[in-house]
């Protein structure tokens, strides 16, 4: 198999849905039933091309828009 990731390599990764409560500025709290990570590219560019459940609305302000449109909900 021609992988993008070999074992044992450490990777970049971005956090797009975590049990721990996070709070928004509105007062609001979201928290999800699982954890989740995307791995990214140095340039912040997804390695994979698929995205599966729902991802955090905060990562829009941290400039992760390619994650978001592959991304099925975003809450």
């Amino acid at each position: 198999m021609n992988s993008k990731v070999k074992k044992g390599e450490v990777a970049r990764a971005v956090i797009v849905r975590t049990k721990r409560e996070l709070k928004r500025p509105d007062g609001s709290y979201i928290k999800f039933d699982t954890n989740s990570a995307v791995m990214v590219t140095k340039e912040g560019e997804p390695v994979g091309t698929r995205i599966f459940g729902p991802v955090a609305r905060e990562l829009r302000a941290k400039k992760f828009m390619k994650i978001i449109s592959l991304a099925p909900e975003v809450l």
